[in-house]
């Protein structure tokens, strides 16, 4: 039997699709990441390879070419929901230090770990290979937030979208560090991000002027193909590309505030806004697709007997560990007391399997395990998934608790209509408080 002809890929690629979109509904009731149910489709998926047949393949290009889809994908569809208002401006501020500090304090505690327990290891590339470790994932936070609070859900679109951005950033800078000779020190990479923020500008106002004029039906696949045009010859220049695409998405869902003034008489409201609309569904759908095969295709080259090595479990748990002490502070000083379950929200995923593979070789480490890479990104979603779940039934206890309370008064109210005396009402108790003694 050929696994891999025609038809057979795509049966098995329809079969993972309806599985995934399985997974997402199991998710949405259980708060179990849909990404965690298809990395382990990936590893059944490799022992159902390795039974019909013992060829090894190289899955890696198209990981990595997924990988770069997805994260534009979901950068653009994270941007897509964010409005610039006034009353905005704070809590952008603060989710984007929040995520600033927590990506450098957990590179440097993750590269002090590894510095110490892994001999051939260099402080230099352990910052290497501690940054794609300490960079929130958007592509599992973003579809894993939407029954939190509306604040809440906004700070971890916010803050994972910041930390993709600046985590990548940061890599690179660090990727540059390599060799002195053409590192423009902090001063070229602070040139480089105003560059990109220029061109990005221009290019978003250049794009949405071009395409409202544009009557041909089939044209947002010719705006995402621009868009991946404009993020691969901004990488090609070495500019922060990804800034491209969020600038862009911040455009095009706030065009009222970009087109004031004089700028409006050149922008149709109406035609802009359908290609808003219709973008934001082709992202979301497209995003879902990458995605869903990029884990998949993650979970198929993972070696699962990496994660029984006692050095990778003890490694992985100590930078387990130095995650949420950093993030605990950092929400505990920016946030007060109300940080749950926002303290336990930080999976590691899509950016952390790209940035390591793409380490250069002259700061690779033959002893590095990559069971300690597996390992944060399915602990970190593990402690996601707890916290999503008890953060669910507690808000199923309180709404159980309204509803009792609701049920009370209107019996009140009817008993009070009837003339007759109101019954007692239920002693609300509530769960967060301990039980005070009868008097």
């Amino acid at each position: 039997m050929d696994i891999f002809s025609s038809y057979n890929l795509i049966i098995e690629a329809s079969v993972i699709l309806i599985l995934s979109f399985v997974f997402n509904g199991i998710s949405k009731k259980t708060n179990i990441p849909s990404v965690l149910l298809l990395i382990l489709l990936g590893v059944i998926l490799q022992y159902v390879l390795s039974y019909f047949t013992s060829d090894s393949v190289d899955f890696f290009p198209a990981l990595e070419v997924l990988g770069i889809i997805g994260l534009i994908m979901i950068v653009l569809e994270a941007a897509l929901e964010l409005e610039l208002k006034r009353e905005k401006l704070l809590p952008i501020i603060k989710s984007m230090v929040v995520a600033l500090i927590g990506l450098i304090g957990s590179a440097y505690l993750a590269a002090l770990i590894l510095f110490q327990f892994i001999p051939e290891m260099s402080m230099q590339s352990a910052w290497l290979y501690a940054t794609p470790l300490s960079i929130l994932s958007s592509a599992i936070i973003i579809p894993s937030v939407s029954g939190l609070s509306a604040n809440k859900k906004e700070f971890h679109i916010y803050e994972s979208t910041f930390s993709d951005i600046m985590g990548i950033m940061m890599f690179y800078f660090l990727v540059g560090g390599l060799n002195p000779a053409s590192d423009g020190g902090v001063g070229g990479f602070a040139l480089n991000i105003v560059l990109t923020i220029i061109i990005s500008i221009i290019a978003s106002y250049a794009i949405i002027l071009v395409f409202q004029e544009i009557k041909s039906q089939a044209k947002l696949f010719l705006l995402i193909a621009v868009l991946l045009l404009l993020y691969a010859i901004g990488k090609q220049f070495h500019l922060s590309s990804l800034l491209i695409i969020l600038i862009f998405g911040l455009v095009i869902a706030n065009m009222k505030l970009f087109f004031k003034g004089k700028f409006s008489i050149f922008l149709d409201h109406e035609k802009a806004h359908r290609i808003y609309h219709e973008l934001h569904i082709v992202t979301l759908e497209t995003a879902f697709v990458v995605r869903t095969f990029f884990f998949v295709i993650f979970g198929l080259t993972i070696v699962v007997s990496s994660l029984f090595s006692l050095s990778v479990a003890m490694i992985s748990l100590l930078m387990i560990i130095s995650i949420y002490v950093v993030r605990f502070v950092v929400l505990r000083v920016f946030y007060g007391k109300d940080i749950l379950p926002q303290l336990f929200i930080a999976p590691r995923g899509l950016i952390t399997v790209l940035l390591f593979y793409a380490i250069p070789v002259e700061a690779q480490v033959e002893s590095f395990e990559p069971g300690i890479l597996l390992f944060v990104i399915i602990g970190t979603s593990l402690v996601m998934t707890w916290a999503m779940i008890k953060d669910k039934k507690k808000m199923s206890t309180i709404i159980d608790m309204a509803g009792e309370e609701l049920e009370t008064l209107e019996k009140e109210d009817v008993a009070l209509e009837e003339g007759q005396e109101a019954p007692s009402p239920v002693p609300s108790k509530d769960p967060l408080k301990k039980d005070e003694p009868p008097e």
